[in-house]
């Protein structure tokens, strides 16, 4: 459960932002919406594998040096 204490004179709508800031880090609003309908396991296979996919093509643009301007 996640849970957020208001500091002294904190405004509750910079509380309410550190709330939606934990429960997206926490990742429930993914779990949630994937439990609302039911995902085939080839979808849920194809789908995991296109993320794999995303994020080795990032590592390795982050791992390219920088190219030079003509």
């Amino acid at each position: 459960m996640t849970t957020v204490t208001l500091r002294p004179n904190e405004p509750m709508e910079v509380a309410l932002r550190r709330f939606r800031r934990s429960i997206d880090n926490a990742g429930l609003l993914k779990e949630l919406r994937a439990r609302m309908a039911f995902e085939k396991p080839t979808t849920r296979r194809k789908r995991k594998k296109a993320a794999a996919v995303a994020r080795q093509q990032k590592q390795i643009r982050r791992s390219l040096p920088p190219r030079k301007p003509y």
